[in-house]
């Protein structure tokens, strides 16, 4: 069965790395058919109810997509080819007797020269006359097309509430301190971690609790370590509002008061080049401590994802871990983040 995810378009690769992980950690058989511009297509093995409740939970998980549809038909990006692909499907695998339905499409970039509002009426249309009941307002079934590379069609089968992140900005909790990461990027971070529910999941350089709230919202463990004390009480504050199984330890993230090989998952992003104070001998010294306590604390076979504006390949490889894969994220005209993917083997 193929389905398909409505990418973010926030970025080139952490959207379709974050699905993957998702659906791992889902217990979901999965390949990759194609990837094509902010849309991901997979073909997923098993019965289409087990899957479409394994994929809710991926969807509760996700930050970086919109939405997961069941792949009803593909076609190449024109009106005369969609209108003929619509005409075509059997809805009858898709909506069940007396269902209604809507027909909403998605433009990415580009690719198509009609009006999103043409296509939606006419497939509508389509729909309708084989005999079944449209609903603008509350359908059943939203059947979407993205309008990209390719022409994607289907139901949706699970959506994603982003504007749940919009809650967690980080001047709307209750410690707020400037510099700190956006919940989507956090929670994407977490998700590609492939950090589970009651898993342990450590951040030594905590901050504000950012990545800790996202991963204590998915049911994870999590451990912070702040040098600074007030903003480890802020991140007490945190967390105590969002909840969850959660430990704030004030202290250095170069000794680490936590016995070898007690994590599942590290997520950090290391100060460098900001206000935040460094009480440390040097950049280099507080970077080549802090992973060597990151790799000691970390169970064989588990990941650490590490966002920094410096190349941290040397520390990274000098303290044991194998390099999965690196991104880069454009913030602003100054600032590009490094985000990259360890692993330490088994």
């Amino acid at each position: 069965m193929l389905y398909a995810f409505e990418l973010s378009g926030e970025h080139d690769s952490l959207p379709v790395m974050e699905a993957y992980a998702c659906m791992e950690i889902a217990g979901l058989d999965f390949k990759e058919q194609e990837i094509l511009d902010q849309c991901l297509i997979v073909e997923i093995d098993g019965t289409v109810n087990e899957i479409e409740t394994r994929l809710l939970y991926v969807a509760e998980r996700l930050a970086m997509s919109h939405h997961i549809m069941r792949v009803a038909g593909m076609c190449e990006t024109s009106a005369e080819n969609i209108l003929e692909m619509a005409e075509e499907i059997d809805y009858s695998d898709h909506l069940g007797p007396g269902k209604t339905f809507v027909v909403r499409a998605r433009k990415i970039k580009h690719y198509c020269d009609f009006e999103r509002e043409f296509i939606e009426g006419h497939v509508g249309g389509k729909i309708f006359r084989k005999g079944f009941r449209a609903d603008l307002k509350t359908p059943d079934v939203q059947f979407r097309l993205i309008l990209g590379q390719k022409c994607i069609f289907g139901p949706v089968v699970a959506s994603v509430d982003r504007s749940a992140f919009e809650g967690r900005l980080p001047h709307k909790k209750p410690f707020f301190y400037p510099g700190v990461l956006m919940p989507r990027i956090a929670r994407a971070l977490v998700n590609i971690s492939k950090v589970k529910a009651d898993d342990v999941l450590f951040d030594p350089f905590c901050g504000t609790a950012g990545i800790l709230v996202e991963g204590a919202l998915i049911g994870a463990r999590v451990i912070g370590i702040e040098v600074r004390s007030m903003i480890a009480s802020g991140a007490q504050m945190n967390l105590q509002v969002f909840g969850g199984n959660y430990n704030i330890i004030a202290g250095d993230a170069c000794m680490v008061p936590l016995r070898d090989e007690c994590v599942d998952a590290i997520v950090t992003d290391p100060p460098y080049g900001r206000s935040a104070a460094i009480r440390a001998e040097s950049l280099h010294h507080l970077y080549d401590g802090s992973f060597r306590e990151m790799y000691r604390l970390l169970r064989k076979g588990k990941l650490a994802v590490v966002v920094s504006e410096m190349d941290i390949t040397g520390f990274a490889k000098d303290a044991g871990f194998r390099i999965i894969d690196e991104y880069s994220q454009r913030v602003h005209r100054s600032l590009t983040r490094r985000i990259t993917l360890l692993y330490k083997e088994k």
